[in-house]
């Protein structure tokens, strides 16, 4: 049976699958700014070239942050088999966040210990790119050896920048065709929601930037200004009482996780107010000036049962109430970022394939989650408009960020054996029959 080939294909590929994560780790493609990001995308376009793939390095010249010093570069690799047929796409980032404290690791050590690597990016999301990575070879592999004709192509895509949004990375590549429905079919990427789950979506976010503006006087007759910053007070006391109340009521029935995102949130992203931080080195006190701008970046998660309109009036609607309130009032909402919610139908093929390919491997029915916040199927689903779009992949989600990031050996050879029989199932080369769930 294939299914059992490519299970022991992936199995005999365990040390392959630790020392392919380890490379991936131990490139500190941080963002931002976007380090490294040419030399992770060249080392594993060799390593798919001289397995069969052909190989294209893109950069998206012109994409938000995209600049001489730090290009942002991407991946795609492409096997074509010799009959036609569907293409599978696996789409990961490569891109990771800072480090910040409290390691107890190296962070791009790649450190093997008790079953776990631990790196930044182990979990989110260079263990899933490896995975894939194995599952495609392995699979490509077993059909070759089988003597079967490979049917349709696999796609590979390390891409940049998810982490800030994508818009140099799966944004600029779905603008380009990379992801329209008649070039590829099914979409999985290997984000690290667990490897019995399967990550239908993700809520909708919004962020904005609010500006409350005052007017600048001496630090010793403030009555001659006005203060932006306490201005700004009284808008931080007007989401804490009113508005964080009216969003902790609301609720959705997609399956999203952990269970307190099933409601809609507001995050305060970061404060600023008054003189410029000073610079590095400089240990004199600030000038006495009343602040006359205070600004605070909002980042506001909602529901598909919400519409943008609505999110974007409440914070309107707050806005007025305390303009009302405090004479010398005057602020400035600038919308930074959108993104619709995202939800690919349970239905759906590639959610069928993988169910069955973890009740296989795994002999669990998976759960179906949604994800608290966005990543790239945002871009597949509104720029390249294909919906057979999921996230599936190794890692804890919880770890992701964190000081001491770890992805399981254990976990990334299963999925990679889901990934694997799920392809081939995709692609007509498995002669199994689904089972019913």
């Amino acid at each position: 049976m294939l299914t059992e080939l490519l299970k022991q294909a992936v199995e005999q590929r365990r040390d392959e699958l630790i020392a392919l994560t380890q490379e991936l780790i131990r490139v500190p493609t941080i963002n931002p700014p976007g380090d490294c990001y040419l030399d992770l995308c060249q080392r594993l376009g060799d390593r798919l070239e001289s397995r069969g793939f052909m190989v294209e390095l893109v950069r998206a010249e012109g994409a938000l942050a995209d600049s001489a010093a730090h290009p942002r570069w991407n991946l795609v690799a492409r096997f074509q088999g010799q009959e036609p047929g569907d293409c599978l796409h696996f789409n990961s980032h490569h891109d990771v966040v800072e480090t910040g404290h409290g390691w107890t690791k190296d962070p791009f050590g790649g450190e093997l210990k008790d079953g776990r690597i631990y790196g930044r990016g182990a979990c989110d999301m260079k263990g899933g790119l490896a995975a894939s990575v194995i599952a495609a070879e392995a699979l490509i592999a077993t059909v070759e050896d089988s003597g079967q004709a490979f049917r349709g192509s696999i796609e590979i895509s390390a891409t940049a920048d998810e982490e800030s949004g994508g818009y140099g990375g799966v944004a600029y590549l779905a603008e380009q065709g990379y992801f329209s429905p008649d070039r590829v079919q099914h979409v999985i990427i290997p984000e690290p929601l667990n490897k019995d789950r399967i990550c239908l979506g993700h809520r909708g976010v919004w962020w904005a930037e609010i500006e409350t503006k005052g007017r600048i006087a001496h630090g010793s007759m403030p009555f001659l200004g006005t203060c932006a910053v306490r201005h700004m007070g009284a808008v931080l006391a007007e989401i804490e009482t009113h508005l964080l109340p009216l969003l902790a009521s609301k609720s959705t029935a997609m399956p999203v996780v952990p269970e307190s995102a099933k409601q809609s949130t507001l995050n305060i992203n970061s404060i600023h107010g008054g003189e410029a931080e000073p610079e590095e080195g400089y240990t004199g006190f600030p000038s006495p000036c009343v602040p006359d701008r205070c600004r605070i970046i909002i980042d506001r998660r909602f529901l598909i049962e919400e519409s943008l309109e609505e999110v974007k009036a409440e914070i309107s609607a707050l806005m007025e109430r305390v303009r009302v309130q405090r004479p010398d009032f005057e602020y400035e909402i600038k919308p930074l970022h959108e993104v619709q919610p995202s939800m690919t139908p349970q239905d759906a093929p590639v959610v069928e394939a993988v169910a069955d390919a973890i009740q296989q491997v795994m002999g669990l029915e998976p759960a179906f989650v949604v994800s608290p916040g966005t990543y790239d199927q945002k871009h597949i689903d509104r720029i390249g408009k294909l919906k057979n779009c999921i996230a599936y992949g190794p890692g804890i989600l919880e770890l992701a960020h964190q000081p001491d990031e770890w992805v399981g050996v254990d976990d990334m050879v299963q999925s990679a054996q889901v990934m694997a029989i799920a392809a081939a199932q995709l692609l007509g080369l498995d002669p199994e029959p689904p089972s019913s769930l």
